[in-house]
C-alpha cells in the first residue's frame, strides 16, 4: 500500500462528487486506498479581529477508508456527546449568566480569590469546540471569557485583564481556559495579543510587574500577577479563604499564640498566622510557580519567538539544579538571593504550597509535572522529566504497606516525613504517558500496588483527568469495554449536573464562588482519552499533551467533521492505532489527522491490513466513504518538532523563526 501526496483541499465537495482521480479506480476489497486528486486553493477571508494568514500549499499525504459497515457502539456514544453537550452548555449559560455573559451574582467580592473560579466555570468550552463541538461554542467561549474578565475587574481581582496577584495553583486553574483558545482558533488577534502580553509579565517585560529575576532565574514571590510580586499579604487578601483553611493543618507549629487551625477564623489570633506567612513564605520562589511555564508556552505557540522557549528551559533547569543541590529532594522554598531555606533558617521545607502546607506532595508532583512536560515539549529533551520523577522517587524510598496498599508520605516537617496515604494514580500515569520511560512505568506499578488500575470506578471531581490509569490499562490491551464505560459515565455526569441546575433555587447572594464550576455540564475526559489517545490535561494549569489531533478541511476548523468518530485503542512509545468511522450513510467525510495537539510529533508510517507506507511529517488526510470504518496503524516519533498553534492551511512561516 502506498500513500499519495496531494495538495491540501480547501474547496468543499459537491454532494456525491468523487475525490478519486479517474486513472485510479477504487479497489473494492481494500479498505485503505491511494487517492490522487487536486483541488483549487482559495484564500478565505479572515474573521474580524483575526491576524492575516497565507494559505498553505505544501501537499499532505492522503488515504481513503472505503469499507462500510454498521457503526460500533462506541462511535454512536462518542457522537452523542459531541453533538448533545452543546444544548447542555446553553442551558447552563442561560441559567447563570446575564445577556452580556457576566455571572448572575453579587455586586461585590473581596480578597484576592475568585477570578480563577469565574474562568473555571467555562474552562473547557473552547476545548469542546476544538474536539468537534458546534461552531457556536467558539464565539460563546470567547464572549464568556471577556465577561468574566470585566466582572472580576470590577470586583478588583483582575487588573489589565490578568489576575492582579495570586498563586499559580489558582492562576493555573484560571488560565487553562485561555490556552484552549489557541487550539480553537489562533487567528483571533485579541487573544493572541493578550497571550503575549500575559507571558511578558513573567519575562520581565512589564516594569509595573517585576515578577521575574533574570539573573537568579526565579519568580520573586509565590503571590504574583499583573501587579507584580506580593511580598506582604493583608487580612483583606485572605478574607474569603480563612474558613476553608481552618480545615487544613497550620502552616507552622511554632506560630506565637496559635495552637490550632481554628485560629484562621479567630480575629485575635489570625494576625499571628499572617505575620508568620509574610515573614517566611512571601519573599522568594516556590515550585508551584513552575505552572507559569504553560502561560509562557502558550505565547510561544502563537508567535514562535525563541525567547519563550529559552525562558521555559531556563526556569525548569533552575529548579532541577536546586533539587540536585538539595541531595535529590525538591526544596519548596528559595529566597530572593536564590538560597534554599533563606527565610526558613536553612530548612528546605515550609514554603508556600510546599511539602508541609496546605496540600504537601500533591503540589510538588503536579507543578513539576507541568513544568517538566512543558520543557520536554519545547526542547524534545526528556531530561526535564527528571524533576517530577525525582519527587516521586523521594517518596517511594519512604513507602510503607498499609491494609494491602502502598502508602507514601505526603508531608515533611521538623520531625521528618509524615501523613502517609496512597498516592493519586493519575499523576503517575500521566508521567509515564508523556515519558514512555520504563522507570516511570515501574513507579506506576510500584506505588499503586494493590490498586485495580484496569477497572474504571468513575467519580467526577473538580478536575476532568483523574481516570488516566484506567485508560492506560485499556490502551495496553486490558478492559476492552472501557470506551463504552467512560463515555456512558461522563454522559451520566453531564446529566446529573443538568439535574442539579434545574433544581437550583438558590439566590445569588447565597452562592459561593465555586457554585458554577460545580455545575458545568461539559465533561470531556472520555472524549479526550478516546479521540486523542491521551489523558486529559492536568487540571491545575497543564497543557494538552496528546498523540493525535483532528481538523475538518472543508470547514477549515479544528475537530472531527460531522458524523465522524475516532478511537485510539493502542498507544506505544512510537505509535498509535486509531479507528475512524463515518456514521453518515450517504455522504463521504474528510478529516486531517495531526501528530499531537501542537504538531509536536512526526508521523513515520501509516498502515492497515498488513499494508504499510512510509510518510514524513506532522499531518495526513483521510477520506472516509459513506458509512466507512477502518483502523490505521500509525508510526510516529514524538517531540521532534517545535509546537505551534498553526493549522494545516496556515503558513507556518508567518511565525517568528
Amino acid at each position: 500500500m502506498k500513500c499519495s501526496v496531494v495538495p491540501f483541499c480547501t474547496v468543499p465537495m459537491k454532494k456525491g462528487e468523487s475525490m478519486l482521480h479517474a486513472s485510479n479506480p477504487p479497489r473494492r476489497k481494500r479498505a485503505l486506498h491511494v487517492l490522487v486528486w487536486t483541488a483549487a486553493l482559495m484564500c478565505l477571508g479572515a474573521p474580524s479581529r483575526a491576524a492575516e494568514v497565507r494559505p498553505r500549499t505544501e501537499p499532505l499525504p492522503a488515504i481513503e477508508i472505503a469499507e462500510a459497515g454498521p457503526p460500533p457502539e462506541w462511535a454512536l456514544w462518542e457522537r452523542q456527546l459531541l453533538d448533545r453537550l452543546y444544548p447542555a452548555a446553553l442551558e447552563f449559560v442561560r441559567k447563570y449568566t446575564r445577556e452580556d455573559g457576566t455571572l448572575i451574582w453579587r455586586d461585590r467580592w473581596p480578597g484576592m480569590d475568585g477570578s480563577d473560579d469565574g474562568y473555571e466555570s467555562f474552562y473547557n468550552f473552547p476545548l469542546y469546540y476544538a474536539l468537534g463541538g458546534p461552531e457556536e461554542m467558539n464565539s460563546l467561549s470567547r464572549r464568556l471569557w471577556d465577561a468574566v474578565t470585566r466582572q472580576f475587574t470590577r470586583y478588583g481581582q483582575v487588573h489589565q485583564e490578568f489576575d492582579a496577584y495570586y498563586d499559580w495553583m489558582h492562576h493555573g486553574e484560571a488560565y487553562t481556559n485561555l490556552y484552549f483558545f489557541g487550539l480553537a482558533d489562533p487567528r483571533d488577534a485579541t487573544f493572541r495579543d493578550r497571550s503575549l502580553r500575559f507571558a511578558g509579565l513573567y519575562l520581565g517585560e512589564d516594569p509595573a510587574a517585576p515578577n521575574w529575576d533574570a539573573a537568579r532565574k526565579l519568580i520573586r514571590s509565590p503571590i504574583n500577577g499583573s501587579r507584580g510580586p506580593r511580598f506582604v499579604n493583608t487580612a483583606e487578601d485572605w478574607v474569603t479563604h480563612r474558613e476553608v483553611l481552618a480545615d487544613y493543618p497550620l502552616p507552622y507549629d511554632d506560630i506565637p499564640n496559635v495552637r490550632s487551625s481554628d485560629a484562621w477564623i479567630d480575629d485575635a489570633r489570625f494576625p499571628f498566622i499572617l505575620e508568620a506567612m509574610n515573614r517566611r513564605m512571601m519573599r522568594g520562589d516556590v515550585p508551584l510557580n513552575l505552572t507559569a511555564t504553560s502561560l509562557v508556552l502558550n505565547a510561544y505557540m502563537y508567535s514562535g519567538d525563541p525567547k519563550y522557549r529559552q525562558w521555559i528551559e531556563d526556569y525548569v533547569t533552575a529548579w532541577t539544579e536546586r533539587m540536585r543541590a538539595n541531595g535529590g529532594i525538591l526544596p519548596d522554598n528559595v529566597g530572593l538571593e536564590g538560597k534554599i531555606g533563606e527565610n526558613m533558617d536553612g530548612k528546605w521545607w515550609g514554603g508556600y504550597y510546599g511539602w508541609r502546607w496546605p496540600h504537601g506532595l500533591f503540589n510538588q508532583v503536579e507543578s513539576t509535572l507541568i513544568g517538566g512536560a512543558n520543557a520536554y515539549l519545547v526542547s524534545g529533551d526528556p531530561k526535564y522529566l527528571e524533576l517530577p520523577r525525582s519527587v516521586l522517587e523521594v517518596v517511594e524510598r519512604q513507602k510503607r504497606i498499609a491494609r494491602g496498599r502502598v502508602v507514601v508520605p505526603h508531608r515533611h516537617g521538623d520531625d521528618g516525613w509524615y501523613d502517609y496515604r496512597p498516592i493519586k494514580p493519575a499523576h503517575l500515569a500521566y508521567l509515564w504517558y508523556v515519558s514512555q520511560d520504563p522507570r516511570d512505568e515501574r513507579l506506576l506499578r510500584t506505588l499503586t500496588a494493590g490498586v485495580p488500575l484496569g477497572t474504571l470506578a468513575y467519580e467526577k471531581s473538580k478536575g476532568d483527568w483523574e481516570h488516566a490509569a484506567a485508560w492506560l490499562a485499556f490502551v495496553a490491551g486490558r478492559n476492552p469495554d472501557y470506551p463504552l464505560q467512560i463515555l456512558r459515565a461522563t454522559y451520566a455526569a453531564s446529566l446529573e449536573r443538568l439535574d442539579v441546575i434545574r433544581r437550583d433555587r438558590s439566590h445569588p447572594d447565597e452562592q459561593d464562588v465555586h457554585h458554577w464550576q460545580e455545575r458545568n455540564p461539559i465533561v470531556l475526559e472520555g472524549l479526550v482519552q478516546l479521540m486523542l489517545g491521551a489523558p486529559n490535561h492536568v487540571y491545575h494549569g497543564g497543557l494538552l499533551h496528546c498523540r493525535l489531533f483532528y481538523f475538518d478541511p472543508q470547514r477549515q476548523r479544528p475537530g472531527v467533521p460531522p458524523d465522524v468518530a475516532a478511537l485510539v485503542d493502542r498507544v506505544t512509545a512510537n505509535g498509535v492505532s486509531v479507528q475512524l468511522v463515518n456514521l453518515h450513510p450517504t455522504e463521504a467525510r474528510t478529516v486531517i489527522v495531526q501528530a499531537g495537539a501542537f504538531a509536536e510529533h512526526r508521523f513515520t508510517s501509516i498502515g492497515q491490513q498488513h499494508e504499510k507506507t512510509d510518510v514524513e511529517g506532522p499531518r495526513f488526510q483521510v477520506r472516509l466513504r459513506p458509512g466507512a470504518q477502518g483502523r490505521l496503524e500509525i508510526g510516529m516519533v514524538r517531540y521532534t518538532r517545535q509546537p505551534t498553534y498553526a493549522r494545516p492551511w496556515d503558513d507556518e512561516q508567518t511565525r517568528v523563526d
